[in-house]
Formats: structure tokens, sequence, C-alpha cells
């Protein structure tokens, strides 16, 4: 049951049983406006009976996200970003002392 992507139009008996849905969801819904879940679903069945509607809510996600997109571009560009180089910043030796436990090279050498 592979999807082709591509759009067939409902016959009579579908428009009318995916529009019953959408009306009882829609009831739904105006009984509760907080129900999240019951407003997604409510959409989701207008889409399906108006693509267009669908073609026109992605449109607008995308350019929401390219705008969204450009500004933390924009902020992320600059010297500003950093306080000050960390290339001339002084931090001293690391901290917590020396890790290795003993010498790697102790032993017999190894270029034998």
């Amino acid at each position: 049951m592979g999807d082709s992507g591509t759009l067939r139009p409902l016959t009579g008996w579908q428009r009318a049983n995916v529009l019953a849905a959408a009306q009882y969801v829609r009831e739904l819904v105006l009984k509760n406006p907080r129900d999240l879940k019951g407003r997604a679903v409510y959409e989701a069945l207008l889409e399906v009976l108006e693509p267009n509607r669908r073609a026109s809510r992605q449109q607008r996600e995308l350019a929401q996200a390219a705008a969204g997109a450009v500004r933390t571009r924009e902020q992320r560009t600059g010297r500003e970003r950093r306080q000050r180089d960390r290339r001339t910043v002084n931090l001293g030796p690391p901290g917590g002392g020396e890790r290795r436990r003993q010498d790697r090279r102790s032993g017999r050498d190894r270029r034998k």
C-alpha cells in the first residue's frame, strides 16, 4: 500500500465520510478548545478534503523556518559573538595535575 505521492480525488462516499468525521471532531474541539490533538486531527481532515489547504500550510511553515534560519545565522555572524579572542588569553596549565600514572616508555626499548 505505497503512497505514490499523487492525490486522487475522493469518491462521493469517501468525501461524505471524511466530512462527517471532520464535523464530529470539530464539535469535540468546540467543547474543549484546549485539546491540541483534536484540533490537529480536525485540521488534517480538512487538508484531506482540500489539498490546496495542505500546500499553503506547508509553504507557510517552510517560509517561517527559512526566516528563523536567517535570524539565527545573523545572530551567529560577526566578532560580537565572542567576548574576546581565545588565542590571546593565557589560561595557564590545565588543572588536575598529571593524568598519566607512569611513563609510557618505561621498560625495555620498543625500537629493537
